[in-house]
Parts: C-alpha cells; sequence; structure tokens
C-alpha cells in the first residue's frame, strides 16, 4: 500500500514509517498540517496516519479536507490524549480509527492493513495465478511449491502484478504503490525490480512484458 504519516515529532514518524516499510508498503513522511495537504494532492495514498496535534495546519482541518474531497483514502488519527471525549470529537471529523499514544507498532500497523482494505477492493489473504502463491500476511511466495525469497519492493510489485488478476499493470502504477515519493520516476526502477523478480522465480517466465503498457502474469 502507499502511505502517508503526518507526525511532527521527527523520531516517532520516523520509526513508524520504518516498521511500516519492514511490512513492504510505500510509506512517504511529512510533520506539519500544510504539507499533508500538498502531499494528499497530489499522490494517491490509501491511508493516512494522522497525528492530530500538528503545527501549520491542524490534524483536524488535514482530517475534514480529506473527508470533503471524496477521496478514498483512509485516515488513522493519532493522538496524546486517550479521553473518550476525544476520540468521540476525532471520528466525528470522519475519521476511520483512532489511536492514543503511546502505541504498539504492532497494533498500529494491523491497523493500517485493516484500514487498507476498505480503500481498495477486498484481496484474500493469499494471491494465487500460474503456479504462483503469495501470503500478504506471513510475507512468503512459493513458485510450485518452491520457496521464492524476494526483497521488499520484489514483494510489493508482484503482489501488484497477481492483484491485477492477468491484466496489465502500469511501470507508473508499480511505482506509485512500491515506492515513495523519493522515487525518480525516470529511473529504471521497475524495470530492475522486474528483472530480479523473473530471475527468483525461474522458468519458464511468468511474467510478461505487453509494450507500451507494462507488466503482467498471464
Amino acid at each position: 500500500m502507499r502511505i502517508l504519516v503526518v507526525e511532527d515529532e521527527p523520531l516517532l514518524a520516523d520509526a513508524v514509517a520504518e516498521w511500516l516499510r519492514g511490512d513492504a508498503h510505500a510509506v512517504d513522511v511529512v510533520h506539519d498540517g500544510a504539507a499533508a495537504l500538498e502531499r494528499i494532492d497530489v499522490n494517491e495514498y490509501d491511508v493516512v496516519v494522522l497525528d492530530r496535534d500538528l503545527p501549520v495546519v491542524h490534524g483536524d482541518d488535514v482530517c475534514r479536507a480529506v473527508v470533503a474531497g471524496e477521496s478514498p483514502v483512509r485516515v488513522l488519527m493519532l493522538t496524546a490524549s486517550a479521553e473518550i471525549d476525544d476520540r468521540v470529537a476525532g471520528l466525528s471529523l470522519g475519521a476511520d480509527d483512532y489511536l492514543p499514544k503511546p502505541f504498539a507498532f504492532p497494533e498500529l500497523a494491523a491497523r493500517v492493513v485493516a484500514l487498507g482494505r476498505r480503500s481498495r477492493p477486498a484481496a484474500p489473504p493469499v494471491l494465487q495465478r500460474a503456479g504462483i502463491r503469495l501470503d500478504l500476511h506471513r510475507r512468503e511466495v512459493y513458485r510450485n511449491g518452491r520457496y521464492v525469497p524476494l526483497s521488499r519492493k520484489e514483494f510489493a510489485v508482484l503482489a501488484e502484478l497477481l492483484r491485477a488478476e492477468g491484466a496489465a499493470v502500469s511501470a507508473e502504477h508499480l511505482l506509485e504503490k512500491a515506492w515513495d515519493e523519493h522515487a525518480d520516476p525516470f529511473t529504471h526502477a521497475v524495470r530492475m525490480a522486474i528483472l530480479k523478480l523473473r530471475r527468483k522465480l525461474g522458468d519458464p517466465p511468468i511474467v510478461l512484458t505487453e509494450p507500451g503498457v507494462g507488466y503482467r502474469i498471464p
């Protein structure tokens, strides 16, 4: 998934981002509400992890803007307050979930994944096609029963190809879902990931190139 972390404490923001990247998500990080609105305007995120008490533009106003924009993005709101009234207020703004600080990273990650399922068509926990079996929860891949060790990016790319159910997936879409905003769209990152994926999956070749369109698994 593509995730935006909005947190004004840099150490906490980086820690959350690294934890989520460990689950093969593409994560962008900003530290104030104005920067969050700019990113949301130009990128398609599945989930926004949003601190409520933000500088420049308050988290409440960011949440209102997301809801008003009728975007499918889901909002997980974070706050230092554990009071029930604050939770109710956050949810009434349109946040999809609410998590008080301090929190456990595994719980935050689980909530993000649950919200991500709502922002896109539900995918089964195990994706299978053409002899490939990808377990989203265990982060394991097998081809015809043989375990295939993949990097985070390779795993994310393969998951997007399997979700397409045989349709071609553009390089732009793969870059959007598997890399963060720092990825240069003019690099060969996607092509290199596809080459490594093909090599690891072995013969016969299963990831096909559709010239001018993208890649697919028939």
